[in-house]
């Protein structure tokens, strides 16, 4: 285990990851996960803001816990923990960094025992100091992988350790694409419907951009699939909702209608095999149907 951060305890109000170790009669003891295990106490009446009924529902032994610092006693080795003063909203910030920290930790490891140097220098040498500059080393190792020179230029690492580095830091970080998919029923019965449906559809489509491209594509009359491809997921899933929505609006002005069967997903590989044996089935009947055209063809 390993400290994360150069401070050797947390400071106080600041919120910490923990994995319970035991429960007595005055608490549960815990030890610190970012801050090499160093152990601290949860007071029974820090647990909950409700009445304790049951101290093994409310926290188990070998479970980890989002909890906020209240003392810190460095002399003594104290460490005075809250889980009932924690929100929602703390906890999910908390697991955020703490899923940062880890990943940071798992890169460094990875270099020293390539390296054969001990963690904790890679740690004073590189992730202290860019942690400091950049908020979390996080955020820098992600920035090295396009601007390298920036984010290491002034930390003297060696050249044999840097190269090992900058591998390991693109291989875990580097963003891998997602494929997201919405699967919607278009209709209109109007005299010029077909026109009104191909219209709708290039409406979504038009949404495209750069980083998330938008195909349109016919599974039977009237259940069309669109899907993209991209490395951030939430402006991919944020994207095709606009697109669904810009092709209800265009069908809706011309007395047609969209049903939603799936909003935009992520989707995985068994969900594409499957909805690719369901368009060869219809492919054998040789349908050739509104929004169906060359641009809309399978990847």
């Amino acid at each position: 285990m390993t400290r994360f951060y150069e401070n050797k305890y947390p400071e106080v109000d600041q919120l910490v990851m923990v994995q319970v170790q035991s429960i007595e009669d005055m608490g549960a003891y815990v030890k610190l996960l970012e801050y090499d295990g160093v152990e601290g106490m949860i007071l029974l009446s820090e647990l909950s803001r409700r009445r304790i009924r049951s101290v093994q529902k409310l926290i188990r032994v070998g479970r980890n816990e989002v909890v906020v610092v209240m003392r810190v006693d460095p002399e003594k080795g104290y460490i005075d923990l809250s889980k009932r003063r924690v929100s929602a909203e703390e906890v999910v910030k908390c697991e955020e960094q703490y899923e940062k920290g880890r990943a940071v930790d798992s890169i460094l490891t990875q270099v020293a025992k390539r390296r054969n140097v001990s963690t904790e220098s890679l740690y004073e040498q590189i992730a202290w100091p860019l942690h400091s500059k950049y908020g979390h080393s996080y955020e820098a190792f992600k920035l090295s992988i396009q601007e390298p020179e920036a984010v290491f230029g002034s930390l003297g690492i060696d050249a044999d350790t840097l190269v090992e580095l900058k591998h390991t830091i693109a291989r875990r970080l580097t963003p891998k694409p997602v494929k997201v998919r919405a699967d919607i029923e278009v209709k209109c019965f109007d005299y010029q419907g077909i026109e009104a449906i191909r219209r709708a559809l290039k409406a979504g489509e038009a949404l495209s951009t750069e980083e998330v491209p938008i195909k349109v594509r016919l599974v039977a009359p009237p259940l069309y699939v669109m899907s993209t491809t991209s490395t951030d997921k939430t402006a991919a899933i944020d994207t095709m909702e606009k697109a669904v929505a810009a092709i209800t609006a265009s069908i809706e002005k011309e007395k047609g209608d969209v049903v939603v069967k799936m909003a935009p997903k992520v989707v995985s590989e068994t969900d594409d095999a499957e909805l690719k044996a369901l368009m060869e089935q219809f492919e054998q009947a040789n349908m050739d149907v509104a929004g169906d055209d060359d641009s809309e063809e399978e990847d």
